[in-house]
Parts: C-alpha cells; structure tokens; sequence
C-alpha cells in the first residue's frame, strides 16, 4: 500500500468524559495522521428524551446528516473480522472510495435510517462495550489496520 490519501471518519454518539479515553483517542489521532485523513464527529446523545424510538430518530437524523463515502455501521449484528481481513477491507473500500466512515451508535443502537444508508455492518464480537472504550478500540483497529498494510511491525 503506496501514499494513500483516504479520508476516516468516525460518527460517535456521546462524546468523551473520561481523561483516559481523551488521551487514548488523542494518542491514535496522532498516529493515525501517517496513514489518512481523520475527522471525528460527535452526534449529541439524547438522554433527555424517555422514548427509545425517539432517541433513535434524534440521533439518526444528526447521525445521517455526517455520513459520507463508504459507511460501515458498528453493529451486534455485523460481520466479524481478523485484524488482517479488516486491513484488507480498509485497503479494498479505498480502491474504490476516498472516505470511509465509521458509524458508533448510541444507548439504543441507531435508527433504521441509519442502518438503511450503510454499506455494511461490521461487529468486534457479540458482547456490548461502553460506547467510549468502542471508539478507542475501533481507532486501535483502524491504527493496526494501516500498520498491518504498510509493512510495520506494530501488528503480531
């Protein structure tokens, strides 16, 4: 993999509060400029509202208004991938798309909207995480994933 200039965005529901989960992002931001462009999006949770279909539709409709390029929502019900087989994909979406973006939904998950305008679903394993622990480790993964197509020796 040559000089690639792809886009990454992230589209998270909520927005960080720990200092841990502050640096750790901030950390693979730095490292992530060697490979591309990232851009992190933060849609306004919902947590005032009592209706979860509410919530969905909220967050949806702020969710829809970032989605650009190739989306691949971060689902429960997504296909799950080795380190080196979401290398290869990274590597095959940006053959064809100079953006991709990843969608973290919220408490609820995402609206069906969502959903609808996303090119895949994606899952790290079928247990929940904390929605701020998931981002950092899908940006380690996307991290391992140039690392891995670049030859470097960060990936065992």
């Amino acid at each position: 993999m040559g000089v690639v200039l792809i886009t990454i965005n992230l589209v998270c529901v909520g927005n960080l509060k720990e200092k841990f989960s502050k640096e750790s992002q901030e950390e693979y931001q730095k490292r992530l400029s060697a490979f591309c462009k990232l851009n992190i999006f933060e849609v306004k949770e919902q947590n005032q509202l009592d209706n979860p279909q509410l919530i969905l539709e909220k967050e949806g409709q702020e969710i829809l208004k970032k989605l650009k390029g190739y989306v691949v929502l971060c689902d429960l019900k997504g296909k799950e991938f080795s380190s080196e087989t979401f290398a290869k994909k990274i590597e095959s979406i940006s053959n064809n798309n100079s953006t991709i973006t990843f969608v973290v939904g919220g408490s609820y998950g995402v609206s069906q909207e969502v959903k609808n305008a996303s090119n895949e679903k994606m899952s790290f394993s079928p247990m929940t995480f904390p929605h701020n622990l998931f981002r950092i480790m899908l940006l380690e993964q996307i991290y391992r994933g140039f690392t891995i197509l670049s030859g470097k020796t960060y990936h065992k």
